[in-house]
């Protein structure tokens, strides 16, 4: 008996199939095909991202400068004989309004003569010196007429020359102020920034000390320019509805030198730029799959970037979260 009729023997004597010789099935009837096909619902559904829409707005083209509140020009309230300053009702800074009593002088020889009688009264002891005393005091004070100095028009007080109780000469300036409508704002631009420097154009001011934004126009540019830092002066106006409340004060002002007008532009995190080459890129979402695109930026603000070129449609989704190392056509799952 042969080895294969031995085999088969001793399959079919211990209940085991016979194994028989097949041909491989041939994959067009489906002999081959696996009996659990691929679930859709576990296929991979693509790299998680987070897009925004391309849209249109007008942007504002600025340059800014810092620099500190000014006055145009400042008054000297000065005495107007040699005397004593009696009171000084102003500090430095305070708004005045026109009329308003600055400074209170007395002349020195009628001081003089009241404090000779207050000595005479302390130092008289019979009743007749005292009596003399008195009569004397009340003329001296009779002689004393203060000279109450006025603000000429509205304003702030800058500084002061004197205090309470000094003897000031003739023509001594005691207190200086600035009108109210002479406030402007000088702001130092670098001087490459000057050609698009024009007046009338728009500004804003923000002031260190964290108050309000005050608006106003350009003035022109102040001769002064500095060699130093390359900067030259920027006169800005102050509208006469919002002024600061003193000078000195230390800012930055915004002047806007140009608009441009219903330009499309996407969040500044979906423009990738390369450091080396330069070149800027983002990536559009499309048919639920990523498609990198080289762009060419214009103008940055407020957290958002124009698109120059090439043109793009409003309401493009562009990735802004989980572009970064993504392939050309990688497929994409868009999240909330």
């Amino acid at each position: 008996m042969s080895r294969a009729h031995v085999l088969a023997a001793i399959a079919l004597s211990s209940g085991i199939p016979a194994l028989t010789c097949a041909r491989p099935a041939d994959p067009a009837n489906g002999a081959n095909a696996s009996p659990h096909p691929p679930d859709p619902a576990t296929a991979d559904p693509g790299t998680p991202v987070k897009v925004a829409a391309v849209e249109r707005a007008t942007l504002a083209l600025t340059v800014s400068g810092q620099g500190r509140t000014d006055a145009l020009a400042q008054q000297k309230i000065r005495a107007p004989f040699k005397g004593i300053l009696r009171e000084l009702r102003v500090a430095d800074g305070d708004r005045v309004r026109k009329g308003q009593v600055l400074v209170v002088l007395v002349a020195q020889e009628s001081q003089a003569a009241l404090t000779g009688a207050q000595a005479l009264l302390r130092a008289a002891q019979t009743p007749e010196e005292q009596g003399d005393a008195r009569r004397a005091l009340q003329l001296a004070r009779r002689g004393l007429v203060p000279a109450y100095l006025r603000a000429p028009e509205a304003g702030v007080i800058v500084s002061h020359g004197a205090d309470e109780g000094s003897l000031v000469a003739e023509a001594q300036d005691l207190v200086s102020m600035a009108a109210g409508d002479s406030f402007v704002f000088r702001a130092d631009v670098v001087q490459t920034d000057l050609g698009r420097i024009r007046a009338g154009q728009p500004a804003e001011v923000h002031l260190a000390t964290g108050s309000s934004t005050y608006s106003g126009t350009v003035h022109g540019v102040l001769p002064a320019a500095s060699a130093n830092d390359l900067t030259a002066p920027v006169r800005i106006d102050f509208s006469s509805s919002t002024l600061p409340e003193r000078l000195g004060l230390f800012g930055t002002a915004i002047i806007t030198v140009g608009v441009r007008q219903e330009v499309p532009i996407v969040p500044a995190p979906a423009v990738l730029r390369d450091d080396i080459t330069g070149l800027s890129q983002l990536a559009v979402v499309s048919q639920g799959k990523a498609h990198w695109q080289r762009v060419s930026t214009g103008l940055a603000q407020g957290g958002r970037v124009e698109i120059t070129e090439p043109p793009l449609q409003p309401g493009t989704q562009v990735i802004v979260q989980g572009q970064v190392g993504l392939p050309d056509g990688a497929p994409v799952q868009v999240e909330p």
